[in-house]
């Protein structure tokens, strides 16, 4: 049975990030789109985005294809764009799986989820910026999101990356821009050797399954897994499908 994936990619990145997954997911026969969020291509203006910006692209992608029956994936902050349009495009979702994603709830903006350090670290370089947006830098990237790959891949991986617009980051959602008491059924995916939030009260578990009143399903690999484990994480995405299936 054919499905339809939409992938949605975290910060910094673009759909482009989804290709060794999509490549795989392609390959066992579904279709799959992976959009870019505003202010993330490269010709993107990225001073003046917003979190809802993001929400109502990924709603209008999603309406003019006339799509239904999907599975879509959030990864990392792309849980708050699947979050913001979750209530908006219930009717046409089989389910949401957040992938090392945060899970928004009313009033917490993503820097109210991190640690106060990475907050400073945010505003910083925000501050630094002539567009307030956020650049990662490379030895966070490499230390805490890539850490499973060699360096000459995770260069490749970084140089492809896009200064985050800051304000997706500020924004706070408000309570329609949440999945909270949406009736479409979640998972919550980690990456097992996840260390881009650090463990304890600011980490991934158990706050955000919780919040979905989901287990925890664990893949191999780090926050960047979709680059360095795809095929695992695929591999994980159609078993969740056929349970959806089956249920």
């Amino acid at each position: 049975m054919s499905e339809t994936f939409v992938l949605v990619h975290g910060a910094w990145h673009g759909g482009w990030a989804w290709q060794p997954v999509a490549a795989r997911l392609r390959a066992a026969g579904h279709r799959v789109l992976a959009p870019t969020s505003p202010g993330l291509a490269v010709d993107d203006d990225p001073r003046d985005v917003t979190l809802a910006d993001c929400v109502g692209a990924l709603v209008a992608y999603v309406e003019r294809l006339n799509l239904s029956d999907v599975t879509v994936v959030a990864h990392s902050w792309g849980g708050y764009v699947i979050g913001g349009a979750e209530r908006r495009l219930a009717k046409r979702l089989k389910q949401v799986v957040f992938y090392s994603a945060f899970v928004p709830q009313a009033g917490e903006s993503l820097t109210d989820t991190v640690e106060p350090e990475l907050r400073a670290a945010f505003d910083e370089l925000s501050r630094a910026s002539d567009n307030n947006t956020v650049s990662l830098p490379f030895e966070l990237f490499a230390s805490d999101f890539m850490q499973d790959a060699n360096e000459s891949a995770a260069r490749m991986a970084h140089g492809l990356l896009r200064p985050q617009p800051y304000r997706t980051f500020m924004d706070a959602p408000t309570a329609d821009m949440t999945p909270t008491g949406v009736d479409v059924p979640s998972a919550y995916v980690l990456a097992a050797e996840d260390r881009s939030l650090a463990p304890g009260e600011y980490g991934w578990v158990p706050r955000f399954p919780e919040r979905l009143g989901v287990p925890v399903i664990r893949t191999p690999g780090s926050h960047e897994s979709l680059f360095t484990r795809p095929e695992e994480l695929s591999r994980t995405l159609l078993d969740l499908v056929s349970l959806a299936n089956s249920a």
